[in-house]
């Protein structure tokens, strides 16, 4: 398939090709993983978040139990569940470390 001039020409136009395609291939392919990746950030900021408004509340949740023995346990029971869901929150959203 030779679209102007010699063998030369027609050998430089399927390398330009080749690249053109390769080029289209890899494009592809990063999109994939930017949609990934993207898709994993906005799953750690949603664990982030959660995490941020879990201690802010700490200590108004201890200022108003006071020194009240039930209402200390029922805390610190609420903030074990939550701790709880906080780990497995990181763990779910956090990736194997590569093999060595």
């Amino acid at each position: 398939m030779i679209l102007f001039g010699d063998a030369a020409s027609e050998r430089r136009q399927r390398q330009i090709l080749y690249a053109l395609h390769l080029l289209l291939w890899k494009v592809r392919h990063m999109a994939g993983e930017l949609d990934a990746l993207t898709a994993q950030v906005d799953s750690n900021t949603s664990v982030i978040e959660s995490a941020i408004t879990l201690i802010q509340n700490i200590k108004a949740q201890l200022d108003a139990a006071g020194t009240d023995p039930a209402k200390l346990a029922a805390l610190s029971a609420t903030l074990a569940s939550e701790d709880d869901k906080l780990a497995a929150a990181v763990a779910a959203n956090t990736p194997a470390a590569p093999a060595s």
